[in-house]
């Protein structure tokens, strides 16, 4: 282990709230950003979005029960009930290591350039802009909460694949198929034959993210609702995307 240096100290114990001043000076310079007539649209949409509000509180409850003792033994249990207990064949380790690259971040990517293809150009935009500011925000949620992956905690976790890199909380796959999937649901008006199945597959994606062994439960319901509200987010810019070209 490499010695302790006095910027390594300094980071060490400045490391959140360093994190935490660039989120907020980073949110407001997206706002500075935005025109104006967007901007009080935007401001005026949150406040009407009762659902999105309710979301942004109930992630918020999400990550303060980290703190809670009881809850991560919860979270443990459940955790290794589907990670080690039951019967798992090689098989079905396979798709489940297949199903969770769903949520990966170069499938986004190859939906978007589809979508360009297809002529659906500001579509494209949207899934690219939001798939990057969505893996900026996870990633910073993760250093902020500093959890760290169930594999490290617990002995005997099974990894299929490899061992992810970085923090615990929030899962970026699920969040990341759940921004996806609210924004395609609001993009091509989908009717319940259409979200039904949409969010099944989210919600496999979760799953699978607890049975590889890179994620808690609430790790995974946390990126559920972050990626929820990204979507929601994305649908609220975007009436204002529709006189830009692209």
């Amino acid at each position: 282990m490499p010695p302790e240096t006095p910027i390594t100290r300094l980071w060490s114990v400045y490391r959140r709230p360093t994190l935490l001043v660039s989120l907020v000076i980073g949110l407001v310079l997206f706002l500075v950003w935005l025109p104006s007539a967007p901007r009080a649209a935007l401001f005026k949409a949150l406040w009407a979005q009762q659902a999105l509000m309710s979301m942004l509180f109930l992630f918020a409850l999400i990550a303060l029960s980290l703190m809670w003792s009881a809850g991560q033994r919860l979270d443990t249990w459940i955790f290794l009930l589907f990670n080690l207990r039951g019967y798992h064949p090689k098989w079905l380790d396979r798709v489940m290591w297949l199903a969770t690259q769903v949520g990966n971040m170069l499938i986004a990517f190859l939906l978007a350039g589809l979508f360009f293809a297809l002529n659906y150009r500001r579509l494209a935009v949207e899934v690219i802009l939001g798939t990057l500011t969505l893996w900026l925000l996870v990633e910073t949620i993760k250093a902020l909460t500093d959890r760290a992956r169930p594999f490290l905690d617990l002995e005997g976790t099974r990894v299929i694949g490899w061992q992810q890199l970085g923090r615990s909380f929030p899962s970026g796959h699920t969040a990341q198929i759940f921004f996806l999937v609210t924004l395609l649901s609001h993009q091509f008006q989908l009717g319940m034959w259409g979200i039904v199945p949409l969010y099944t597959v989210a919600a496999l994606v979760g799953f699978t993210r607890m049975y590889v062994g890179a994620h808690y439960p609430r790790d995974v319901i946390g990126g559920a609702v972050l990626g929820s509200i990204w979507g929601v987010l994305a649908t609220l810019v975007d009436p204002y995307w529709l006189g830009l070209r692209f």
